[in-house]
């Protein structure tokens, strides 16, 4: 009814023009037409452009707007019918043919449809691009967060967000769900690698820096009218989440993510909320709500927090995002769920599946007056900005020449560096390291050792993450075999049993540490490695002069098993596919710089142990290293306290 109005109004403004006699000469002052749409105006300023749109929008494409869907649960046709305003891949969320290329058509198949309806909005595609477009096969991987945490280097972060960046618009996707900034307390939790660190500050620095890569404009770059993103990022996952209480979770078998928070406001406001502030002052236009609560009230019901701190307060702009089917969670009732949710700030709702009942809901509560119209065309307003920041509306087809970028010189580089820069040296006995590449004899063992899957861990391929080498990348024994000496003797065994040599190696390397895991599947109660992993490392004792374990890891873990047969520890953390950073450093060619951004524990009795409450604690009592702790090869290795946790 909105639209026909508007067609009347503007046929009799013309049927007026023409029969009323003026002074003014025609071409002084044009007279309206339906065609002169300031939306479709490049020229004209995004705000008056958003401002004409959502006028011209009925209850249907504006609930359209705020609905988000699986990639593959959205029928043919529906986003035409219902005016689908955004779409996501999760974990794993690729098309059958995963490349550039297919990625490619998948995107635009999804964005013809957008397109053919009547106003033609376009549509936004997300993906968790976490640690490099980890969906993608082949793509360059990153470190995860804790290891860029241990790398401490903003400008480093900033290259690997712009990187990730052109790696995901080679597949035509413009949206990304990171970095998360969670200021993780409890290295229990299941994503704890996903966030920098333990500490405010450090967490703020870096989550600043990637937005910065991923939104900034390149120099050179030709955007579209009105234009102000690259890409958009997506801080996450407010606010909480890292500081829920071990065993708070309601959520299936997990024990702490999507739990609850349980401090004080001046708490929340020191330690968790100056990251999202840091993020909104960088420009962040998207927010993602945390599944997890805070004092029993889940964080997609707080209005207090979601409107009046983050939209208010902060003066976020942007649009909030719910997690995978969050608002869900807030009532068994669904229709209270909704309401609850987007009167508390949620402005699109990631469905994920069945979208014709969110929007069926919302519809009703429109009609009923439980969801104002003006919640609904706030949260409109602030989707479209975003879509217009993205320069969408005038350039909403993917670009093919980003394509090139994937695992290109320049990214492999970048990641290698992220690698180097991240290793922090826990031990160094005996000089163990750093080792000469004339080195007469090697020997390598663990279940890391020639495994891209494990030092990639979760959001690679698939949401928990791949073990094997199913994507391109760099193992440590390749990376061994490239950097030793032709003088070099390396003998790989995965059982580390060596049983073939009579004389000890000078230097025995087992990489050992966690397989791939995300979310809550990741909580773990006691941090410990495989015993067959602790096993090859007693093991290797027996065969080497010197020992040295890589831990391929997502957080500190126990490593009380292994601390007696060791010369030399290093933690790696997850590294990605360039583990070719990780030779740079074993044999000397670049420093051990990387310092520990969690806290290290002994054993999962002290947790939660973190900076904020470790202080005064030492020996027995205090964490086996603390936070910042990293050494380099010429420190003396701390003589450790004979504990039994």
């Amino acid at each position: 009814m909105k639209r026909i109005a508007y067609f009347v109004l503007m046929f009799s403004l013309l049927l007026s023009a023409c029969a009323t006699p003026t002074s003014v000469p025609p071409t002084a002052v044009p007279a309206p037409t339906v065609d002169a749409m300031i939306y479709k105006d490049p020229a004209q300023p995004v705000e008056a452009r958003v401002d004409d749109l959502l006028a011209r929008m009925t209850l249907d494409e504006k609930i359209g707007q705020m609905t988000q869907v699986e990639k593959g649960s959205i029928q043919p046709g529906d986003i035409t019918k219902y005016y689908i305003g955004s779409i996501l891949s999760g974990g794993g969320g690729s098309p059958a043919e995963n490349t550039p290329a297919g990625w490619t058509a998948m995107v635009k198949g999804f964005q013809d449809e957008a397109l053919a309806t009547e106003l033609g909005i376009p549509l936004i595609y997300g993906v968790d691009a976490v640690h490099g477009h980890g969906n993608l096969l082949n793509a360059t991987i990153f470190p995860h967060n804790i290891g860029l945490g241990a790398a401490n280097d903003p400008a480093l972060v900033e290259k690997i967000g712009r990187a990730t960046a052109e790696e995901m618009l080679a597949t035509g996707i413009p949206w990304n769900f990171a970095p998360v900034v969670a200021v993780v307390q409890d290295v229990r939790w299941g994503r704890t690698y996903e966030g920098y660190s333990e500490n405010t500050a450090l967490v703020s620095s870096l989550g600043t820096a990637y937005i910065n890569g991923l939104q900034t404009l390149p120099d050179g770059y030709q955007p579209a009218p009105g234009q102000t993103l690259f890409t958009l990022a997506t801080p996450k996952h407010f606010v909480g989440d890292g500081a829920t209480v071990w065993g708070s979770s309601k959520s299936g078998d997990y024990k702490i993510d999507q739990g609850d928070m349980q401090v004080d406001e001046a708490t929340l406001r020191k330690l968790f909320l100056p990251p999202y502030k840091a993020a909104v002052d960088a420009g962040a236009l998207s927010v993602m709500a945390s599944f997890s609560s805070w004092n029993g009230v889940k964080m997609h019901a707080q209005k207090g927090l979601l409107t009046d701190v983050l939209k208010g307060e902060f003066g976020f702009s942007g649009f909030i995002v719910s997690d995978w089917q969050a608002i869900d969670q807030i009532d068994l009732d669904y229709y209270k769920a909704v309401v609850t949710s987007i009167n508390a700030g949620v402005d699109m709702n990631m469905v994920p599946y069945d979208y014709i009942k969110f929007i069926t809901t919302m519809k009703k509560a429109v009609s009923s007056g439980d969801i104002p119209q003006a919640r609904v065309d706030d949260a409109v307003r602030r989707i479209l900005r975003v879509k217009f920041a993205l320069g969408l509306f005038d350039h909403p087809l993917p670009d093919s020449n980003y394509q090139q970028t994937v695992r290109s010189p320049e990214h492999l580089a970048l990641a290698r560096e992220a690698v180097s820069k991240s290793l922090v040296l826990l031990t160094n006995q005996n000089q163990a390291l750093p080792l000469s590449k004339d080195t007469q004899t090697i020997f390598l063992s663990g279940s890391g050792a020639d495994n891209i899957g494990m030092q990639t861990g979760g959001w690679t391929l698939q949401w928990q993450g791949v073990s094997g080498n199913s994507t391109a990348g760099t193992s440590v024994l390749a990376a061994l075999q490239s950097a030793v000496g032709p003088g070099t003797k390396l003998v790989y065994d995965p059982a580390g049993v060596f049983k073939d040599q009579s004389a000890k190696a000078e230097i025995g390397i087992v990489v050992v540490g966690e397989q791939p895991y995300a979310e809550g599947v990741g909580d773990s109660a006691d941090l410990l490695l495989n015993y067959k992993d602790v096993t090859k490392v007693s093991n290797m004792r027996d065969h080497a002069e010197k020992v040295v374990v890589i831990i391929l890891s997502g957080r500190p873990v126990n490593l009380n098993g292994i601390l007696p047969y060791t010369d030399a520890i290093i933690a790696a953390w997850w590294p990605g596919t360039e583990a070719a950073g990780i030779t740079d450093v074993l044999f000397g060619d670049k420093p051990f710089t990387g310092k520990l951004p969690y806290t290290w524990p002994r054993a999962a009795s002290q947790l939660p142990l973190n900076s904020n409450n470790a202080d005064g604690k030492t020996g027995c009592d205090g964490p086996l290293f603390p936070f910042g702790y990293g050494l380099t090869t010429s420190d003396p290795s701390p003589k450790l306290p004979e504990c039994n946790p």
